[in-house]
């Protein structure tokens, strides 16, 4: 392998390894942001009940 295939295949790899990142970088945010829409709808309910309770005093 001369040097220049050498230098193409670390590039590939590098671009590989970034593209895995990004991926990787993107799926933690979506789980983050569906963990805060979880957290937000709990929390809706949680008071939708206390609410209804309230309401039955």
């Amino acid at each position: 392998m001369d040097q220049s295939q050498n230098i193409s295949n670390q590039a590939d790899q590098a671009v590989g390894q970034a593209q895995g990142s990004n991926t990787a970088q993107s799926a933690k945010e979506s789980c983050q942001e569906a963990g805060q829409q979880m957290k937000a709808k709990a929390q809706e309910a949680a008071d939708a009940v206390k609410n209804r309770v309230g309401a039955q005093k």
